[in-house]
């Protein structure tokens, strides 16, 4: 058997977080790596280390702080994950699942997702940002669903639709705000690989010919278990390295970490803006 989640263990981390904090979110948003800092802006917050919440999988990784901020950003109510963990971790997809669990147990009705992501489309540049329009689940389609094992009914279908992951409305807002802040914000298809090796330039033309943009190594799951769950989403890349189609670049993490210095200043921006519309 995998470690699946039960209802009791989401409720059990749930209470957790709300004997910490008096806040209840309407807005949950995960921040990616190096982009961090929103966090910092949240005003009134009661911070939780992830190793305080049972069963919440703790990173290891670079740039990712590892707590959930609840406060008030723009006059909303939020909970941020400052850091997420990956699967490349070691743990098993549905585990990843119980951030957003808690927090729709805690509340909230949309989830903003944030990462760092690598080009695949050769016209996208570093420090570009990149609304989700889409997405190829290729490790879910391959059998690592994140609602794999028993449907807990009480949150959602058995077979919930994918049809519009991400939310049509919060896109048109999202669009609104980065013409009003002039950020340029391109649109398209996120695939969320396993990692943690970077892709090979074999890989980066498979994806590329299967209609692919920006590729990395979150996010899906999480939007996955969002919708299940009936919560809204919108999905933001922001473009850390230039696609490397021919194999003449080679891509680091540190390279990532360095792009998300340019992003902040643009993310910040175009999610506050969303959320003041909200």
């Amino acid at each position: 058997m995998g470690d699946f989640l039960t209802l009791e263990e989401i409720q059990k981390a749930a209470q957790q977080v709300k004997k910490q904090s008096k806040h209840r979110p309407r807005i949950g948003l995960i921040l990616g790596s190096g982009l961090g800092p929103l966090a910092e802006s949240v005003e009134k917050a009661d911070v939780v280390p992830y190793a305080k919440i049972l069963g919440w999988p703790v990173s290891g990784v670079e740039g990712h702080a590892g707590q959930l901020v609840l406060g008030v950003l723009e006059e909303q109510t939020v909970a941020v994950m400052q850091g997420r963990t990956h699967y490349y971790e070691g743990y098993d997809m549905p585990r990843l699942g119980l951030p957003v669990r808690v927090m729709q147990q805690l509340g909230i009705e949309i989830l903003i997702v944030t990462n760092a992501a690598g080009a695949v489309h050769p016209d996208f540049e570093p420090g570009d940002l990149m609304m989700l329009t889409d997405h190829l689940n290729l490790i879910g389609m391959a059998g690592q669903n994140p609602l794999r094992g028993p449907n807990l009914d009480e949150l959602g279908p058995r077979f919930p639709d994918m049809s519009k992951v991400y939310d049509r409305d919060l896109q048109s807002l999202a669009r609104q705000v980065a013409a009003e802040e002039k950020l340029g914000l391109r649109e398209g298809v996120y695939c969320c690989l396993a990692g943690p090796s970077f892709e090979t330039p074999a890989d980066l033309r498979f994806l590329r010919a299967a209609g692919v943009d920006a590729v990395g190594m979150s996010t899906v799951p999480e939007a996955t278990v969002a919708r299940h769950g009936g919560t809204r989403v919108l999905g933001v890349s922001g473009i850390s390295n230039k696609a490397n189609l021919d194999g003449a670049t080679e891509t680091t993490h540190a390279e990532v970490l360095e792009a998300g210095q340019v992003l902040v200043p643009k993310l910040t921006k175009l999610v506050r803006g969303v959320l003041r519309k909200l």
